[in-house]
């Protein structure tokens, strides 16, 4: 049985005392993995270490993960060979081991008063994750502060549903068309708006740039967030409705553009060049293949090299007039980036 790792997030709601709490708890945490990476780089190796002779205001099983972490993280600098880094943001990890899930809590330990206590957090769990908890098996616990909100990340492994599909879908990912897409029974459908998505980043780049003049740093850091979280929602509803068409026309494999290097190489106007870059093509591809991958559906990567200019008829290339594609070999007329998705689930 093929196996798969998510992360689920809930939104937690500690008192006031727990918000302390948590701060502490975090800050020691990431203070003592750094201590750890920097005793190993002293003495040029990993120290053998065990919760007992870790001294910090934490759980032995905190101690215990802090450990796990800066091996982690030593390791990679090991083998990169470059600057190790250094643990900023506030973070605490807990082991499967540690925590347990309620209806509308989560409950982990911490140490209070030089104890160890199991506390319950109130959390915002729906129905949904809870679903999703019962069919699976529970990883490690993370818990984050984001723009002031407490996030506990649950990473559970669930099992992958047996594909039965027959079909093979072709995906062009784009800023005027964000995606196009083709099957191998010949359907398309264009997925999301790129005026729009032109428009509302216009919007908040017109109002940084208002509020920048009254220096108000705070103000723009506040709206790039809303911006960020704009964006994040409509790639989870593309994605979204790129899978739900997959599923509707029993895909078995989706064929997605490898986007490496994507920002270097692609050629755009200077109307459009900002837009390229603040746009994650990244992330959508992300979205699109853990959704894919929850439904059964297998994800390939395929080289986008020529797929908007070369016929798929007669294998010919040709740049495109704006949106329209001609093959001046062949005839042959086409919107430029359906031209591509088929090419894409052609390669």
């Amino acid at each position: 049985m093929i196996s798969l790792t998510i992360t689920l997030q809930v939104k937690l709601c500690p008192s006031k005392e727990q918000v302390l709490l948590i701060d502490n708890t975090m800050n020691e945490y990431i203070s003592l993995v750094n201590d750890i990476i920097d005793y190993a780089i002293a003495i040029d190796e990993m120290p053998k270490l065990s919760s007992a002779n870790l001294n910090a205001p934490l759980p032995a099983a905190l101690k215990d993960q802090c450990r796990i972490d800066a091996r982690s993280i030593y390791k990679k600098f090991i083998k990169s060979n470059s600057t190790c880094p250094v643990l900023k943001k506030p973070v605490a990890i807990w082991n499967n081991q540690n925590y347990t899930i309620g209806s509308n809590y989560i409950a982990m330990p911490f140490s209070i008063n030089g104890k160890t206590k199991k506390t319950s957090v109130p959390a915002i769990i729906p129905q949904e994750i809870h679903n999703k908890l019962k069919d699976s098996k529970l990883g490690t616990l993370r818990i984050t502060k984001k723009n002031g909100k407490y996030i506990a990340q649950i990473a559970i492994t669930i099992a992958e549903p047996l594909n039965i599909g027959k079909n093979i879908m072709g995906v062009d990912l784009g800023l005027k068309c964000p995606a196009v897409i083709t099957t191998s029974t010949n359907k398309c459908k264009f997925c999301g708006n790129g005026r729009q998505n032109k428009y509302v980043r216009r919007k908040y780049a017109k109002r940084r740039k208002k509020l920048g003049k009254a220096k108000k740093l705070k103000a723009i850091k506040k709206l790039g967030n809303k911006e960020q979280r704009w964006m994040k929602d409509q790639d989870h509803k593309i994605s979204r409705q790129i899978v739900n068409y997959a599923i509707a026309n029993d895909v078995k494999l989706i064929k997605l553009e490898s986007l490496t290097g994507i920002r270097a190489s692609a050629r755009t106007s200077r109307k459009n060049e900002k837009n390229l870059h603040t746009w994650s093509f990244y992330r959508l591809a992300t979205f699109i293949e853990y959704k894919a991958k929850l439904a059964g559906i297998d994800i390939q990567y395929v080289n986008p090299a020529y797929t908007s200019q070369t016929c798929p008829i007669c294998g010919k290339r040709h740049k495109a007039n704006g949106r329209k594609y001609v093959c001046k070999d062949c005839g042959y007329i086409c919107h430029r980036d359906r031209v591509g998705s088929i090419n894409i689930l052609r390669a």
